[in-house]
């Protein structure tokens, strides 16, 4: 991933911050014909390893072979930068779009898993962890247990270990302050559909967050 210096994400903690906000990643390995293929996966990052599956059904798991090497691309929240935004623009009009946004790619290889008991403590970490903020959590248990062995029937676990992590967050670090804050400004006035408006307003508060903690420097 292309990132220049002022855009890496170094600090550990938070470029597993951002995979666990994005909760999901896209799996992309290639087979033996050449061709990659790509499925977004639900994710956990535990240690060195990343958990997840696929359908059975899906035929990307049978091209691959334990030590495939792999890459998960997770996204971040993103947002078109109007040049109109700068206060450069008014200054010289030497300026241009470009799209903010965030992301990390997590290289390693793959091991697929087909037993059991590994399927259903992988499916029930990740339940527990997205049911447990609720008022009522469903918890595997909840259904009958020969659903769940069905269930559990119909899925491939997948494990990736990890080699190398890059964290990238392009939110205008190469800009002057002034631009940045009109960029923070901009979005936050956006007037877009519900999803893009969050996307946009959660690049904002990204940027206006970098913003506050160099004027503190």
């Amino acid at each position: 991933m292309y990132t220049p210096p002022f855009n890496v994400v170094s600090d550990e903690a938070d470029v597993r911050a951002m995979v666990t906000a994005a909760r999901t990643a896209w799996l992309v390995t290639t087979g033996e014909d050449g061709v990659p293929m790509a499925t977004s996966v639900p994710v956990m990052w535990r240690g060195q390893k990343v958990i997840a599956h696929v359908a059975k059904a899906n035929s990307h798991w049978k091209q691959i072979i334990d030590g495939t090497p792999a890459l998960l691309i997770v996204g971040g929240a993103q947002a078109y930068i109007s040049p109109s935004w700068y206060a450069a623009k008014a200054e010289h009009g030497k300026v241009v779009p470009t799209w903010n946004y965030s992301a990390v790619h997590l290289t390693g290889t793959v091991t697929v898993h087909h037993d059991r008991e590994w399927l259903r403590a992988a499916v029930t970490e990740l339940t527990d962890t997205y049911e447990g903020g609720r008022d009522q959590p469903w918890q595997v248990t909840d259904a009958p247990a020969q659903y769940i062995d069905g269930q559990l029937g119909g899925i491939v676990g997948i494990e990736v270990t990890v080699t190398r992590v890059e964290g990238k967050a392009k939110l205008s670090q190469n800009r002057s302050e002034a631009d940045r804050q009109g960029v923070v400004d901009g979005l936050r006035a956006e007037d877009l559909s519900d999803a893009d408006h969050a996307q946009a307003l959660e690049v904002a508060e990204r940027m206006a967050d970098i913003l506050r903690a160099s004027r503190v420097e």
